[in-house]
């Protein structure tokens, strides 16, 4: 078992992603960056705290590999803008790796982020960085889209994400609410 934490935006929508992966046991919606004093909703929105909204994915690396998981990072947001994904602009929604085991996960890191680079001339902005204090955000955000499958932002910004990860890693794929 291995735990990365990714941001890429609004973290409704890369838990959305990722809660319907193959071997991902476990998505927590949370905020890493800041402190603990401002680590709410309404604060880091504010865009003082320095806080990024982030996911922590706990995954079995028996059946999905940290590159697979960077994978689907990489293709389920857009990592050549920074501090932003769509229209969301700020601090909060930086594209960012929050590693939780340097020797084990750095140079897979470094490699994947070489490769879009190199070899497919992406302009990758994707800071990396190693793990900070992880504050779980409020219950509400926790599994957000499939509390709320009618919330208009959601349904504009997620569906698009689903469709990528269904396209290109049917593999891994597992349907849920």
């Amino acid at each position: 078992m291995q735990t990365i934490i990714l941001g890429g935006g609004c973290f409704w929508c890369t838990e959305s992603v990722f809660r319907h992966v193959k071997g991902v046991t476990k998505v927590t919606s949370g905020y890493m960056g800041g402190d603990a004093a401002t680590a709410n909703y309404r604060a880091v929105c504010g865009g003082d705290t320095g806080h990024i909204e982030v996911i922590a994915v706990e995954f079995d690396d028996t059946v999905i590999g940290l590159e697979t998981v960077l994978d689907i990072f990489f293709a389920t947001h857009d990592p050549t803008t920074q501090d932003r994904q769509g229209n969301d602009v700020g601090r909060q929604y930086a594209s960012v790796i929050f590693y939780t085991d340097e020797a084990a996960q750095k140079p897979t890191i470094d490699r994947v982020i070489g490769q879009l680079r190199d070899e497919m001339g992406i302009r990758v902005v994707t800071e990396v960085h190693p793990a900070q204090d992880f504050h779980i955000a409020e219950d509400y955000h926790q599994d957000y889209y499939a509390k709320n499958p009618t919330q208009s932002y959601c349904n504009f910004v997620i569906p698009p994400k689903l469709a990528k990860l269904k396209q290109y890693f049917s593999g891994f794929v597992i349907e849920r609410d």
